[in-house]
């Protein structure tokens, strides 16, 4: 089994599977956590929000790496499916600027280049929403109004204090240490917690399950995913060869073909994030498609927050 390591995967592990030696680099990089720690936490409270016409809902988290956003995003579009819904993100690692409309009423109108590899999943998951991604969350959200949102879901969107919003906050399954980025995984204080409305555990609230299509004898993983080591637990038999890119990278299709020939393998084994940049590609693809499970207590939640907002 080979790996082929990035910075990315340096650094989770440094945060996910420290080893000794990144215990004195986190201990000498804590005066700069304690700093930006600090600065979260005026920024926070000093934050006065902006209330919309309609109800948003946040997604997010306060760890780095994966924890579930994006099928979250997508189980909670498919559940309120039959109201106009928007989904506004970042766009983390596209290739473009400014506000981009991924798709319109499940129109897709771009690129996976254009839109970020998570939002263009989410776009072709939710056929019956609309995704816009912009540094500038605010003005998404107003175009989003503009075009009839009824709702709308801001993906990864706890650290948006200036938006008034009903916040979920999804908890993965192993946090690690509490310790502040650059030291540790974590992007505010734990104790930022509270500001959230639901403070969601994976395996408590919320459970992944995994199905596969088209598996071959001889696979060789290939993934641009936060925190690739998340897969293991779910590999199906017959891989040959693991190959862990930066995340939101993009491929190259001599690169994947090298991959297989170099290891004889059958098959691509990808996730469905990094198959909306491989839609093109000409070669054999076995894939992973993840789906959460989400108790109903959590979309009962959300269901009595905008029916409140709507009669508010």
């Amino acid at each position: 089994m080979s790996y082929d390591f990035h910075l990315s995967a340096i650094v989770e592990e440094m945060f996910y599977r420290p080893k000794w030696y990144h215990w004195i680099i986190s201990i000498l990089l804590l005066p700069l956590s304690l700093s930006y720690g600090v600065g979260m936490w005026f920024r926070r409270r000093l934050a006065t929000h902006k209330k919309y016409s309609v109800p948003i809902i946040s997604i997010g988290n306060l760890v780095v790496g994966g924890s579930g956003k994006t099928p979250f995003v997508i189980a909670v579009a498919e559940h309120f499916s039959h109201k106009r819904v928007a989904i506004v993100s970042r766009g983390y690692g596209r290739e473009s600027s400014g506000l981009v409309e991924v798709s319109r009423d499940g129109e897709v109108l771009c690129n996976a280049r254009q839109s970020g590899d998570e939002p263009m999943l989410i776009a072709l998951s939710s056929p019956h929403s609309s995704v816009i991604v912009s540094e500038h969350r605010a003005v998404a959200i107003e175009l989003a109004i503009s075009r009839g949102a009824e709702m709308i879901i801001l993906d990864d969107g706890f650290n948006r204090v200036e938006i008034d919003k009903f916040e979920i906050l999804l908890e993965p399954r192993v946090v690690p240490n509490a310790l502040l980025l650059p030291s540790g995984p974590f992007r505010e204080f734990r104790s930022s917690e509270r500001y959230a409305n639901l403070n969601l555990k994976e395996e408590e609230d919320y459970t992944r399950s995994v199905t596969y299509e088209n598996l071959s004898s001889r696979m060789a993983l290939v993934t641009a995913i936060a925190n690739p080591i998340r897969l293991d637990r779910y590999l199906p038999e017959g891989i040959v060869d693991k190959v862990y890119m930066d995340n939101h990278t993009y491929f190259s299709q001599r690169d994947l073909e090298n991959i297989l020939l170099k290891n004889s393998a059958y098959s691509i084994l990808i996730t469905e994030k990094d198959w909306v940049k491989m839609r093109e590609f000409k070669l054999p693809i076995s894939l992973m498609k993840l789906k959460l499970q989400i108790n109903e207590e959590v979309f009962s939640e959300i269901e009595n927050y905008i029916k409140d907002y709507d009669e508010r």
